[in-house]
């Protein structure tokens, strides 16, 4: 187990108190022992912190200071791990002790998968059981592809990505490095196009083909059972280091920029494009052919309906609940509003 100190030069963090304190793992404030790390990043914590058992905290420089002042019960013998960006250090500490427990995926192919012929696996690849690839596949080096899930024809996976059991992947998909797909994901599947074609002798959807393919860069994280259309002529983009929650519907020919999150169950429609290091609540939605730009934030369940051109800015269009009595009163008030607007405009004209 690392040494206080050791953990301090690996994260480029300053230290304050024993470097040789023997650290094991991170917990929250409220269970952390005195083995243990935990973190502040809200100073509206900071009696909790002083309070927490914890053997190592992670703080800005300000709560170092208030806790070395207000020293709790527990705080005897307690480290400081001292970065200008708390929440990220202990993310990439929580990284770190998280990799001395992960499953590690041996290399080799499973008997059981079935790889067409024309594929080259790298010796450093784990290929699990039932996975199926297609021709034309390329992977990198330390691909692993855990069991029953599918790379179709033509499609290319670059070193270091791991993907879960039972995803998807169509054809002509390409992922960058280091990305992780977990579980249910379907990459690549047909966008939702159709021309109408009705007459007075019969009616039909016409399915228009969609020839474009997902282009998902490096370092991104898709959740499970997110779903990522093809693009009907051109191609569905995702950009190096986004990270997309579970149930996330992404349309064809949408094109998401570098560094965004994106929450659960949001939908963005047909050839919006998202700019880089937005973020979008869970349940946000966007109305086709949009363009959204750098910075955004979209509030959860908000509905995006125009095309947004200044950067940094903070939507939210969610209705707060109430008693379903009061909706109905508030709804009836808001289906007049055009007609009180035209009364208002009269009262202004015969002024």
């Amino acid at each position: 187990m690392p040494t206080a100190i050791e953990l301090a030069k690996q994260f480029q963090v300053s230290l304050v108190g024993d470097g040789s304190l023997v650290l094991q793992g991170l917990a929250p404030l409220e269970r952390a022992q005195v083995s243990q790390i935990s973190f502040l990043s809200n100073p509206l914590y900071r009696q909790q912190a002083s309070d927490s058992a914890a053997g190592g905290l992670i703080v800005n420089q300000a709560d170092a200071d208030f806790l070395q002042a207000n020293p709790g019960s527990n705080s005897v013998g307690r480290v400081y791990f001292v970065s200008k960006k708390p929440y990220a250090t202990f993310a990439r500490m929580a990284q770190h002790f998280a990799k001395a427990s992960a499953p590690i995926y041996a290399p080799g192919v499973h008997s059981s998968a079935a790889v067409d012929p024309s594929v080259n696996i790298p010796d450093s690849c784990h290929i699990g059981p039932f996975v199926q690839i297609g021709p034309g596949v390329k992977l990198g080096e330390r691909v692993s592809l855990l069991g029953n899930t599918s790379v179709a024809r033509n499609s290319a996976i670059a070193s270091d990505t791991l993907i879960y059991p039972n995803v998807s992947i169509y054809s002509e998909t390409t992922i960058g490095e280091r990305c992780i797909i977990h579980s249910g994901a379907v990459i690549g599947a047909d966008g939702f196009g159709f021309a109408p074609d009705f007459s007075a002798t019969g009616a039909e959807w016409v399915k228009i083909p969609q020839t474009g393919a997902v282009v998902i860069g490096n370092d991104v994280e898709i959740g499970a059972s997110t779903t990522i259309d093809r693009g009907a002529m051109s191609d569905t983009i995702i950009g190096s280091g986004t990270k997309i929650d579970n149930q996330v519907q992404i349309a064809h020919n949408v094109v998401v920029g570098n560094c965004c999150v994106i929450a659960g169950c949001a939908a963005i429609s047909g050839s919006t494009k998202i700019g880089n290091f937005c973020i979008i609540g869970g349940a946000a939605n966007f109305a086709g052919h949009l363009t959204i730009a750098d910075k955004t934030t979209v509030s959860g369940n908000t509905s995006i309906i125009r095309s947004i051109t200044e950067p940094g800015q903070h939507y939210t269009g969610v209705y707060p609940s109430m008693l379903h009595g009061a909706w109905e009163k508030n709804a009836a008030i808001l289906r007049g509003l055009d007609k009180i607007r035209q009364r208002l405009r009269l009262l202004d004209k015969s002024k």
